[in-house]
């Protein structure tokens, strides 16, 4: 039996993913089943650590930080790219406005 998608929003700057809205504006809307929440929900992860690596290696002389910020780089686009497969037609016009993610990656 297939899961049932429900509607989610995700606000980006605080990386929840909640049931309802916590503000009016400021979230995308997306439509998921539980299952493909929690495969977002691990990316939000990741991007999290990534994000951790790249505040320490700041921190560290003599350190190549694009090579450093890569990691950030990729798990953002897997954020915004699943947010673009989940959205609504909002969420999908925003991530494609953006202009950072290729069609190949808008149609995964």
């Amino acid at each position: 039996m297939e899961e049932q998608k429900q509607t989610y929003y995700f606000n980006i700057e605080s990386g929840e993913v909640l049931d309802q809205p916590a503000e009016p504006e400021g979230h995308f809307t997306l439509i998921a089943t539980g299952e493909e929440i929690k495969d977002f929900r691990e990316y939000l992860v990741e991007n999290y650590k990534a994000d951790w690596e790249t505040f320490g290696n700041a921190h560290v002389p003599f350190r190549d930080p694009d090579r450093e910020n890569a990691e950030y780089d990729m798990t953002m686009k897997e954020i915004y790219a699943m947010v673009y497969k989940l959205g609504d037609a909002e969420a999908k016009n925003h991530v494609r406005n953006m202009g950072i993610l290729d069609e190949q990656q808008l149609n995964r």
